[in-house]
């Protein structure tokens, strides 16, 4: 055994030291005990002794790093407002605040004027039918669940026509087919992978076909020669035939962004206002929480809402409390584009977008700006980009770089770009910019 090894001390020693730390008072005996054998046996097993020898606050540090919390908040520097692994659709203020609102007892379900039971779907099913022209909708916990939902309460134990170009992989593997299967209805292809006709729907109906579903391929894009059947046309189909047409459109865009160079996006209302049934998300370009919404006419809401699984699959208090505030905000377009933080993010104009990044390079020493460009992310808009400035901090290692910002409190994630860590303006606050610059320089880059 090496002679650092022979000097560790009895975890009595250890414990006894600990009465004149502030930690000691903070923590119970069985907690400081556990946390002392622990920094023993990695002082054991890595023959590394704490800095000093100062075995008291090695053990608080193991106190502090065990209490941490594991979700944590973070600046988005990556000018991708619709992050999925930071959480996509930041609130706005006023959804914020009618969260914690709801986190008490709250009329989720009761209704105050019969005093009676009510339904959790009331608070915002009306708000849904308003702006997006649908008669009746219905929420769940997510998009995918919404679908999983929607084609088991419809097509099970019947047939599901599909165009084959439309046979997508949403993310985290999670593919039409496989879902179609699960659900209990049996896949029938039409077309081909780049051409789909009204005429290849026709051909493929039959006294087993109960559902046409439109799939919007969210995350990628076809170009050259391809065609689709579109959402009116088919459903024009299905009425005629008296079969429903269910549109996943994904990312939920209820407001035009087209004037600000973001094109491609199917619109919910527009699908609605087709007779079709539209299952969308609410945490991506509606700008809410996660949330799966279904909106269509109401005799088919309904025999969704009476599937077994939609009780199963149905979000909390807190889910409705930020959706009902997001919702609101849409009945004054001008004020979701203000309030809500992805649509305020993705019409940003240029102007702003410069000047809020040489704030915030004067102050990050050797910090210059560059023209960029911004992606929305999410699976939205996916052959969009934004103009935007680019703020770029040299680095001896970008990785080096990128994990020292990360390291930072609070994590700063920022992206790298031609050998530089480069921070994007779109997603940073203006009461941000003080603390990336904060962190850009605790974080030390220019040695990372």
């Amino acid at each position: 055994m090496s002679d650092a090894r022979r000097r560790l001390p009895a975890v009595s020693r250890i414990l006894e030291g600990m009465q004149d730390h502030p930690a000691g008072a903070r923590w119970p005996r069985h907690d400081l005990v556990e946390a002392i054998r622990s920094v023993l046996g990695s002082a054991r097993e890595t023959g590394t002794l704490p800095p000093d020898g100062d075995w008291t606050g090695a053990v608080a540090a193991w106190l502090e790093a065990r209490d941490r919390r594991s979700l944590r908040p973070v600046i988005n520097a990556t000018g991708v407002p619709l992050h999925t692994n930071l959480g996509r659709a930041p609130l706005a203020d006023t959804a914020r605040d009618a969260v914690v609102r709801a986190l008490g007892y709250s009329t989720l379900e009761f209704d105050r004027e019969a005093g009676s039971r009510g339904s959790r779907q009331s608070h915002v099913a009306p708000l849904l039918a308003e702006l997006t022209g649908a008669e009746d909708a219905l929420v769940v916990n997510n998009a995918a669940s919404a679908l999983v939902l929607v084609l088991g309460a419809l097509a099970a134990r019947g047939e599901t026509i599909v165009s084959r170009g439309e046979l997508v992989e949403i993310g985290g593997a999670f593919r039409i087919p496989d879902i179609l299967a699960k659900s209990g209805s049996v896949l029938v292809e039409v077309g081909t992978t780049n051409r789909t006709r009204l005429s290849d729907y026709t051909a493929a109906l039959s006294p087993r076909t109960r559902l046409l579903l439109k799939v919007h391929r969210s995350n990628f894009q076809q170009r050259g020669f391809v065609s689709e059947t579109d959402v009116t046309e088919l459903a024009a189909l299905g009425a005629a035939r008296g079969i429903p047409v269910v549109h996943d459109v994904g990312s939920g865009l209820l407001t035009n962004l087209e004037p600000y160079g973001l094109t491609g996006e199917p619109s919910v209302g527009a699908s609605a206002a087709a007779g079709a049934v539209v299952v969308f998300s609410g945490d991506k370009l509606l700008g809410g929480p996660q949330a799966g919404i279904v909106a269509g006419p109401r005799d088919t809401i309904a025999t969704i809402a009476g599937d077994p699984m939609t009780r199963a699959l149905r979000p909390d208090k807190v889910t409705f409390a930020a959706l009902e505030a997001t919702l609101r905000l849409y009945r004054d377009p001008a004020r979701a584009l203000r309030e809500i933080p992805v649509l305020r993010m993705l019409t940003t104009d240029a102007a702003t977008l410069t000047r809020r990044a040489r704030r915030l390079a004067r102050r990050i020493p050797g910090a210059r700006t560059t023209p960029g460009t911004s992606t929305v992310g999410g699976g939205a808009f996916p052959d969009c980009t934004l103009p935007t400035t680019l703020v770029v901090v040299e680095t001896a290692s970008v990785d080096a770089g990128l994990a020292a910002l990360r390291a930072q409190d609070p994590p700063v994630v920022a992206r790298a770009l031609d050998g530089a860590v480069v921070l994007d303006p779109r997603t940073i606050a203006d009461d941000e910019i003080p603390v990336v610059a904060r962190a850009v320089q605790a974080a030390d880059l220019a040695t990372s």
